[in-house]
């Protein structure tokens, strides 16, 4: 059997699913994500290196940071996850970033935290006490986790790279411009791209494309809109990779929000 289960609020979105045989996709997030296993023992590879969260452990991913996801057997697995937008995680920090080095942490009260969170959004609880609870849960992770290290030469590649491919997400991936851009060949492209982002190129763009769609229909509530503005070729096309990374089709999730 497979759950996913969405609810949003203005700032948050809010999963908690149940799985036993799905397999997520190697994918990232624009947000930062947080949760908590509830169930079982849950698998994923971060960034190449392979990580198993036990009951009541807290999962940490950085923005953009690649991971795909699986159950460790058939028993499955029950848990929640936060997705948090950038800007408003600084407007709480005071223009500060989070940075999370450590992937899984065992630690109860961060664990309430953002499960009374998922609760309240889940249950459609007001918007006040949702920004009470989120403004909590910032500040707890942030007091052993903000890293201020500025990004290196081979960073500011990969982050000029992403600023390109975003700004053209609803035509295909234009290789050829990127390597100009950079005096790579293509394969050195893709090689240093890998290696810095932990995705390939195309992989990224691809993710790119699925989230906007996601964002296109929590505004609009227009699937088909969605379809053709992200530049996917019909609905079964989005429907199919929207599913690799979001555990449901992209209709599915226009469903829930409504």
């Amino acid at each position: 059997m497979e759950l996913f289960n969405y609810k949003k609020s203005s700032d948050i979105l809010a999963l908690s699913a149940s799985f036993t045989d799905f397999t997520y996709k190697k994918h990232c997030h624009e947000e930062y994500a947080v949760g908590v296993t509830l169930r079982g023992i849950q698998q994923y590879h971060l960034d190449g290196h392979y990580q198993a969260s036990h009951q009541n452990g807290v999962m940490l991913f950085n923005r953009e940071q690649s991971h795909d996801g699986s159950s460790y057997d058939k028993a499955g697995i029950d848990y929640v996850m936060l997705y948090l937008k950038p800007d408003v995680v600084e407007e709480i920090l005071g223009r500060k970033e989070l940075r999370f080095s450590t992937p899984i942490v065992y630690d109860p009260g961060l664990a309430r935290s953002i499960l009374m969170l998922n609760h309240a959004v889940q249950n459609g609880q007001d918007e006040a006490k949702c920004s009470e609870l989120l403004f909590s849960l910032v500040h707890l992770l942030s007091q052993s986790e903000i890293d201020t290290t500025t990004s290196g030469p081979r960073d500011g590649l990969v982050r000029k790279a992403k600023e390109m491919m975003f700004c053209r997400f609803d035509d295909v991936l234009k290789l050829d411009d990127l390597c100009s851009e950079f005096n790579m060949s293509k394969f050195q492209f893709i090689r240093e791209f890998k290696s810095q982002a932990g995705i390939s190129p195309y992989q990224f763009f691809l993710n790119c494309k699925v989230e906007r769609a996601r964002q296109a229909i929590e505004k609009h509530k227009d699937i088909y809109s969605a379809v053709a503005d992200c530049g996917f070729v019909d609905l079964t096309h989005l429907n199919r990779h929207f599913k690799r990374v979001f555990g449901v089709t992209a209709y599915e999730y226009m469903l829930q929000l409504n």
